[in-house]
């Protein structure tokens, strides 16, 4: 795992293709501003593992209907 520090205004890239943006700081949160090209889905943590846990990965259906 990667730990990085930041300020308000900078930013980091992954993959060239996502760029995260602290935008702003406010008591324990911080606002980030993601931009990332519309087929690469952003979900929070929370929300991600939910999803997780209620569907299954194509791949699975795939290997299922054979």
């Amino acid at each position: 795992m990667l730990v990085l520090s930041r300020k308000i205004g900078e930013e980091i890239v992954i993959a060239g293709n996502v760029c995260v943006r602290i935008a702003g700081i406010e008591g324990k949160r911080v606002k980030l501003s993601i931009s990332a090209p519309s087929d690469i889905p952003i979900f929070r943590g929370e929300i991600h593992r939910q999803r997780c846990e209620f569907s299954v990965e194509p791949e699975l259906l795939a290997l299922i209907g054979d």
